[in-house]
């Protein structure tokens, strides 16, 4: 409550933090555009995931992209290189997502260029942390970008896997990650079925389960489309680089998840 010459008088406490300062007056700030307006509603890409192997990372990541309650696209890619030996898979609002991908691709390719050798692993992930770091301001206003990062150090084939927050706050994983909207139901299905001795082909059915699990519980998350041929993305970063698989292997991954062994 604000009295007298508008200095807070009341349900104020010592040592109270100055965010609930402001929430006891009333006074939290709020972004919901002028009266009148209609709330932004950005189209967001849902559900990616990885997990690490033993000399290799798989990433994947669902088609959809919803704005609000509607499909808003079918076939989004979510999962990108960012240089020939590290990945990048972006949930959140997807036009910030995509921009924010294509400056860190840029910044990677000009680093390598200026300095002769690729930054390590551990590096380009501060990099991006930094640069999602630099998106607070969007994310207030609802716009929020939260990636999963991966790479192989090409000296000595050592494997990472990296999780942000919000805020830019990067995490180093040693067994495996999700985000997005079905990012907890692609992490507890990940829980009872990853092993890290399993081969690629393993990780590849295991990966498109996982995001059909999400899509069984998710609205947001679509699921493999067998009738349109829509198929999860899934990369494979190891030793000899980044590469995609095929939506043929992808076709015969997603028949066996959705139970159609044909």
């Amino acid at each position: 409550m604000i009295e007298g010459d508008g200095l807070p008088l009341a349900r104020v406490t010592p040592a109270e933090s100055f965010t609930a300062v402001l929430q006891a007056n009333g006074l939290t700030p709020r972004w919901d555009g002028t009266a009148g307006t209609s709330v932004l509603q950005a189209p967001d890409g849902t559900t990616v995931l990885a997990f690490r192997l033993a000399d290799s990372v798989i990433m994947a990541g669902d088609r959809r992209a919803t704005s609000g309650y509607l499909i808003a696209h079918r076939r989004m890619q979510k999962v990108y290189p960012a240089d020939d030996y590290s990945a990048v898979a972006i949930s959140g609002t997807a036009g910030i997502a995509l921009e924010l991908v294509r400056l860190f691709q840029t910044e990677l390719e000009h680093y390598e260029k200026i300095e002769g050798h690729r930054l390590s692993v551990a590096g380009k992930a501060n990099h991006l942390a930094t640069m999602i770091r630099k998106q607070l301001p969007l994310a207030f206003q609802g716009l929020g970008v939260i990636p999963l990062f991966c790479g192989v150090e090409e000296a000595t084939g050592a494997s990472h896997l990296y999780s942000f927050d919000i805020v830019g706050g990067s995490y180093e994983e040693i067994d495996y990650a999700a985000t997005g909207s079905g990012g907890r139901d692609a992490r507890l299905y990940l829980r009872t079925a990853y092993r890290p001795d399993m081969d690629t082909d393993e990780a590849i059915d295991l990966a498109v389960a996982a995001l059909v699990a999400a899509a069984e519980e998710d609205t947001a998350t679509g699921g493999p489309d067998l009738m349109r041929e829509i198929y999860p993305n899934v990369a494979v970063v190891d030793a000899a680089g980044y590469r995609e698989i095929e939506d043929t292997r992808l076709a015969e991954a997603a028949r066996r998840a959705l139970g159609d062994g044909s």
